[in-house]
């Protein structure tokens, strides 16, 4: 690209052309994120390929990432010429030859499919909300999903087209980097991926360390259980990422960045590359961006899938060709990074904030959010909750409103107990504490922390002790097993919670997971080692009576720990004497004759649940 001029006037004409396609023929797009595609996604873009074929109809097919409502997945969308963009839900095969001959064909929408629709400007169609009209939207607020499940994502013509690369032009031709570091600072925009480090200050810190070479690197090492929000974004809008590492390498003064990002994310890595591709011969990568005599290209990195690779240092030494282990700091990346080279490192929702930033000006992103948590967050809301997906709420937004109003709350009959946010280093939020607003500050006060976004809503079944158990469970296993502490003291701390939900805890194992949960906090290598016992620290904190029951009564609260969990009984006006529940239970418990009500012996029983699934008349369940 030789000018900003230049990429203004292909702009206006990308927009024009694309109007113009909007206006010539039916449009039917499918969604093409991962959760789409393994809620069968493909077979629906196939369903759609063989009906335009056979019906011989004249429209385009395309596709999109994730708009982030999960649980209509499959989705697929119908925009007739002149009309607006309709959204279609959970839609199956059988579907498709309907939706095509009602509403492609005959401009019927089919109501009882239809989910929602997208108020661009054309006429609404009656009976079907707006996006912004569904609770799940309507309290949100999107920038850096802004895009995500309304362009193709491996079109630099339709990000071109509504608004991209306009504030990296900007950024090269008309600001400082010095004024663009200047910009950041004052919006807050603070690191998405952890501790919520200031990302201008990162940045001043590189670009002040004097060197002739310079890297930015973007971390989508994203591995905390039931997190998806990078994948989402780099899937649904890579060149907004791309965008913002161009920005962020003109203000450190970088001439190459990696891209870290997992091998498991497949998708999220092809249209990278698609997006890699497609900036270098738009000439946005590569020598002299926009005439400005600044030089940058970008490389892809995929990861082994270790997730103490998500620890900066780590990361580097994976990209140098070593083995992902943390080193001590400092120096730190700033100063001493890659091939110790000074260095720059934010996640990908980090850097999907900056174009917006640089284009609408820092006041209105320090306009949004908290005094000390500017913008948005976007969080991976899973677990026992009516509507899982991908949502993105200004700071300060309190959880009871995002599990509630945006989630539709829990499935009826399920009672809050918890939620867990940060992933596997963050903390469990009691029931009581719903209306804690969701900023750095309030989270780190109730000892969680923001994380990466990863949102796990937790119901009464749920037992706290094998959660704090399943967190650290995976920590060891993620260890790399450099330091003793994190190696050896999160071992030992899981074998004290197997003790526990197994029903052998014993006087004195909290005070030890304690004792040893803080001398491994202040002792560890890296800040993954250090963060390990948080889960065990949280729930001892908010639910130390769960920890209480499973050493002095043996007993599960939530009955899912076997050896502490209720057994099994069966409810003999109930029983018809099948027989059935004596044929599946692995531990012969239950014994008694055919035609007459059956017993299970409490002290075999495994509490294994087999015997109340198999029971065709509910007679079934675990006692008190």
């Amino acid at each position: 690209m030789r000018s900003a001029k230049e990429l203004n006037e292909l702009r206006a004409a990308l927009a024009q052309q694309l109007a113009e396609r909007k206006r010539a023929k039916p449009r039917i797009i499918i969604g093409m994120g991962t959760c789409g595609i393994a809620a069968g996604a493909r077979e629906i873009l196939k369903a759609v390929l063989r009906e335009v074929e056979n019906r011989r109809l004249d429209v385009e097919v395309c596709q999109t990432g994730c708009i982030g409502m999960c649980q209509y997945e499959p989705l697929l969308d119908v925009q007739l010429p002149g009309g607006p963009r309709v959204t279609y839900g959970s839609v199956a095969v059988k579907d498709v030859p309907r939706i095509i001959a009602s509403h492609v064909m005959g401009g019927r929408v089919v109501e009882e499919l239809a989910v929602a629709q997208m108020a661009d400007g054309e006429p609404l169609v009656e009976g079907v909300p707006t996006y912004d009209e569904l609770d799940f939207f309507g309290r949100q607020l999107r920038i850096a999903l802004a895009n995500c499940g309304r362009i193709d994502p491996e079109s630099i013509t339709e990000y071109i087209a509504c608004g991209g690369y306009a504030a990296c032009a900007k950024a090269l031709t008309e600001m400082t980097p010095e004024e663009v570091i200047s910009e950041v600072k004052k919006a807050g925009l603070r690191g998405r991926g952890g501790a919520g480090f200031p990302t201008g200050l990162k940045w001043e810190l590189t670009s002040r360390t004097p060197s002739d070479k310079k890297y930015i690197v973007c971390n989508a090492d994203e591995g905390d259980p039931g997190a998806f929000m990078d994948r989402s974004l780099l899937e649904g809008d890579p060149h907004r990422v791309i965008e913002g590492m161009i920005i962020g390498a003109y203000a450190i003064g970088a001439d190459e960045g990696y891209i870290y990002v997992r091998a498991e994310y497949p998708l999220a890595i092809k249209r990278l590359e698609i997006a890699l591709k497609q900036a270098r011969e738009q000439g946005l990568l590569g020598e002299n961006l926009f005439g400005s005599g600044f030089s940058f290209d970008l490389h892809i990195k995929k990861g082994a899938g270790a997730f103490v690779c998500g620890e900066e240092t780590a990361l580097m030494a994976s990209i140098e060709g070593r083995r992902g282990m943390p080193r001590p700091k400092p120096p730190f990346p700033s100063v001493s990074g890659l091939w110790g080279k000074p260095t720059n490192i934010n996640n990908v929702e980090t850097f999907a904030n900056v174009a917006e930033i640089i284009d609408r000006g820092a006041e209105w992103f320090a306009g949004i959010g908290t005094e000390g948590s500017k913008g948005t967050k976007v969080f991976a809301l899973t677990g026992k909750i009516a509507h899982t997906g991908l949502v993105e709420v200004p700071m300060g937004m309190s959880l009871r409103e995002v599990i509630y109003d945006i989630g539709g709350g829990l499935p009826a009959g399920a009672q809050l107990k918890a939620v867990q946010i940060g992933g596997p280093s963050g903390g469990c939020i009691p029931a009581e504490l719903l209306d804690l607003p969701i900023d750095y500050e309030s989270l780190r006060e109730v000892g969680a922390m923001m994380g990466s976004g990863g949102m796990v809503v937790m119901d009464q079944n749920t037992c706290m002790v094998d959660v704090a158990r399943f967190f650290l469970k995976f920590t060891q296993n993620e260890s790399c097993g450099k330091c003793t502490p994190c190696r050896e003291g999160t071992k030992r701390m899981l074998e004290i919670l197997d003790r526990i939900c197994s029903g052998d805890g014993k006087d004195g194992d909290l005070e030890l997971l304690e004792e040893l949960a803080c001398h491994i906090r202040d002792t560890s290598l890296c800040q993954l080692g250090g963060s390990a016992p948080n889960p065990v620290l949280r729930t001892l904190q908010y639910f130390r009576d769960e920890y209480e029951a499973h050493i002095r009564d043996k007993r599960c609260p939530a009955n899912v720990c076997a050896g502490t969990s209720a057994p099994y009984q069966i409810n003999a006006a109930v029983c018809i004497g099948c027989g059935l529940c004596v044929r599946v239970c692995p531990a012969g418990a239950v014994s008694g004759e055919r035609r007459q009500p059956h017993h299970i012996d409490a002290g075999s029983c495994l509490v294994c649940g087999a015997c109340a699934a198999k029971c065709p008349v509910h007679a079934i369940a675990q006692g008190a």
